[in-house]
């Protein structure tokens, strides 16, 4: 597989690191069509990247019945909500193409694994397809990688076992950069889906560098979802740039609205200049 491009003090914001990007993309088949020319998006190729995330606190039901209308309109990948409002997410996006979602040991991963097992099978009960699990921070951090890869698998085969996805949430921000690649290689390993940066709770989100450390580190067979920070089109572009598949968001309306406004005027493309991501949701 092709290397990502490093961004350095030097190259940052200069034309020759966008054109490194930009022939990493052709390199990975992403920013070619069948004629060798380069491929302009469209809005549903965004919206394909979008969880659209409802898990602040204060949601009332109406607002979590908003965001499955907002996700229906523009068919996001899924609606990311907390778990007691799947049986919602359930009756809303029924006999739709977006999926639901549902966090599991969130927003701190700190629960015994027993409680994030019954969980997530009370999700998958009520019509979850995908879970968001965050990892013990504290057992990855303290080395005891048996736990935290046995935890992971545990949640993997509930998951699949009932039909649905695994997402691996990292919370990147309190680990150190041999934490984080352990912790991709531990997931694989226990059989998830995916790799995830952020809950969007922690003290940072989602980074480029990030994305990229996570995408070199899994194998193909496994995608990466950023979330954390992602606000708006260029950060999505970003994310999809070095190797994110997904986008935990909750400014879908924003992001749909400048997808569509750049596709009418026929500049809705891959990125070349990256946009850094910054904080929480």
């Amino acid at each position: 597989m092709p290397v990502i491009p490093e961004e350095t003090e030097k190259n940052k914001g200069k034309k020759e690191y966008g054109d490194e990007i930009k022939q990493f993309r052709i390199l990975c088949g992403k920013d070619r069509n069948e004629e060798g020319n380069n491929m302009a998006l469209t809005p549903k190729d965004i919206a394909a990247m979008l969880d659209h995330s409802t898990l602040q606190p204060w949601l009332t039901e109406d607002d979590i019945r908003r965001g499955c209308e907002v996700a229906l309109k523009y068919e996001t990948a899924s609606v990311c909500a907390r778990p007691c409002d799947v049986p919602i997410l359930s009756e809303m996006l029924k006999g739709s193409p977006v999926k639901v979602c549902t966090v599991i040991g969130f927003p701190h991963g700190a629960h015994q694994t027993a409680i994030k097992l019954a969980e997530a099978k009370q999700a998958l009960a009520e019509g979850c397809e995908e879970l968001d699990m965050v990892i013990n921070i504290g057992k990855l951090k303290h080395g005891d990688a048996d736990y935290v890869e046995e935890e992971i698998r545990q949640l993997a085969e509930a998951a699949h076992a009932a039909g649905a996805i695994l997402k691996v949430i990292l919370e990147t921000c309190y680990l150190t950069e041999e934490e984080k690649i352990l912790a991709c290689r531990l997931s694989e390993k226990a059989g998830a889906d995916f790799v995830k940066t952020s809950t969007g709770y922690g003290s940072a989100g989602c980074t480029i560098e990030d994305l990229k450390l996570m995408r070199a580190n899994v194998s193909e067979k496994i995608r990466i979802k950023g979330s954390g920070g992602i606000r708006d089109l260029d950060t999505v572009l970003s994310a999809r740039a070095v190797g994110a598949s997904r986008c935990g968001v909750s400014a879908t309306e924003k992001i749909m609205a400048e997808a569509e406004k750049r596709y009418a005027e026929g500049t809705l493309k891959e990125i070349d200049t990256l946009k850094e991501m910054g904080g929480g949701y």
